[in-house]
């Protein structure tokens, strides 16, 4: 193994041992909620764009009458929960590394069964919608919407 080899794993696992205890806890300090976006100008921002995107698929689609009332369910089901409630951070500061994962591990159970809902959605709609419609929706749900990343 050559010099530069040794150093850069040397370096890499030097930065990965460093970095690992800054994701350790993430507490409340992650999600929207925790970075102002549960209330105020931010959340009304979102809630516009997502209400114009849905519109620009309902334009794209051209659903006939027959198809609104599973668009309407599924718009029903897509749209943010209101109850979504993320952990006090002085709570979550107050347990223990254990206990503080199982909170976390609780809310991902929350979460994955809440996408497991929004996915019956979407396949129920989508088993209604015609080839042509079917390409116009997966181009519309294909990846990245540009602009910068994802929070």
């Amino acid at each position: 193994m050559n010099t530069t080899r040794k150093i850069a794993l040397t370096l890499l696992a030097a930065a990965a041992l460093g970095a690992g205890p800054a994701f350790a806890y993430m507490g409340g300090d992650c999600g929207p909620m925790a970075h102002g976006m549960n209330d105020g100008p931010k959340a009304e921002r979102m809630q516009e764009r997502m209400q114009a995107r849905q519109e620009q698929l309902h334009k794209d689609l051209k659903l006939t009458a027959a198809q609104e009332p599973a668009w309407k369910a599924f718009i029903e089901k897509s749209g943010p929960r209101g109850d979504w409630k993320y952990p006090d951070r002085e709570a979550m500061a107050k347990l223990t590394a254990p206990e503080r994962m199982e909170k976390m591990l609780e809310m991902s159970k929350q979460h994955q069964a809440y996408m497991a809902e929004r996915l019956e959605a979407m396949k129920t709609f989508y088993a209604v919608l015609t080839p042509e419609q079917q390409k116009v929706f997966d181009a519309h749900h294909a990846g990245p919407r540009g602009g910068k990343g994802r929070r």
